[in-house]
């Protein structure tokens, strides 16, 4: 029985060896966003494309190794709350967009 709490806990929340493939995989993903910018080698929108999804991979990163965001069931409220806070900064942001361009089309056609 010990055998599987101990497989339970781990799962629910990674070990050591979890927490230090999130940490590498960080500290890879930061280091080839860095060599991207100060090498140069790619055009601005290129950087910024590439800057852009080497951060989608370590916001993915994060959510696995850290913040244990995974598919179990004991994990299902916490992926609810996820996905309700993005949608909700998701409206926000948009939104804001939305009455920031309003506003400025109003202000300017006087």
């Amino acid at each position: 029985m010990s055998n599987d709490h101990s497989a339970h806990s781990e799962s629910g929340h990674g070990g050591a060896g979890a927490y230090a493939i999130g940490f590498v995989l960080a500290v890879i993903l930061t280091a080839a966003s860095f060599m991207i910018v100060m090498g140069h080698s790619l055009s601005p929108s290129g950087t910024l494309m590439a800057i852009s999804v080497l951060a989608a991979i370590q916001v993915v990163v994060h959510l696995i190794f850290f913040l244990h965001m995974n598919t179990t069931a004991e994990a299902k409220w916490n992926n609810n709350v996820f996905f309700f806070t993005l949608m909700f900064v998701a409206i926000f942001i948009i939104g804001t967009m939305f009455i920031m361009t309003n506003t400025a089309e109003h202000m300017m056609s006087r």
